[in-house]
């Protein structure tokens, strides 16, 4: 199966999403809580300094609206590769992390480039009653 979209994302909820950190926020965070240590920090920002100069900030996120970014598959070759040193460093310091590929990013896409799109996140979280098991008898 093909998929048109990567994010990786943590565990930890962003409060104006309700959806898990990017892991540019989950690294900044780390870094914010003097976690890193100075060399980590070091490749940190000049990766991040990399995508700042590389790839557009979209403005729903510098306003900090309900919005996540996800890269495009058919696109990110080469910001993968300048992400596996990031996962390396959530690995290093036991910070969990999910690596998520879809075809649907959410219902609306607010902001779209080469690279990624940025989707407004829906208020709207559907929570179910448990359906009956489907498990056969014992």
């Amino acid at each position: 199966m093909k998929f048109k979209y990567i994010r990786i994302q943590g565990r930890e909820l962003a409060v104006n999403t309700m959806r898990g950190k990017g892991i540019f926020s989950m690294l900044n965070q780390l870094v914010t809580d003097g976690v890193m240590d100075e060399e980590d920090v070091g490749l940190f920002k000049a990766i991040d300094d990399w995508f700042v100069k590389e790839l557009p900030f979209p403005p729903q996120c510098k306003k900090q609206e309900k919005v996540i970014c996800w890269f495009k598959a058919e696109n990110s070759e080469m910001m993968m590769k300048m992400i596996q040193p990031l996962l390396w460093l959530l690995e290093r310091y036991n910070h969990p992390y999910d690596v998520i590929y879809t075809n649907f990013p959410g219902d609306e896409i607010v902001y779209e480039d080469e690279f990624q799109v940025c989707v407004r996140v829906d208020d709207n979280i559907v929570i179910e009653e448990l359906q009956d098991s489907w498990s056969p008898e014992d």
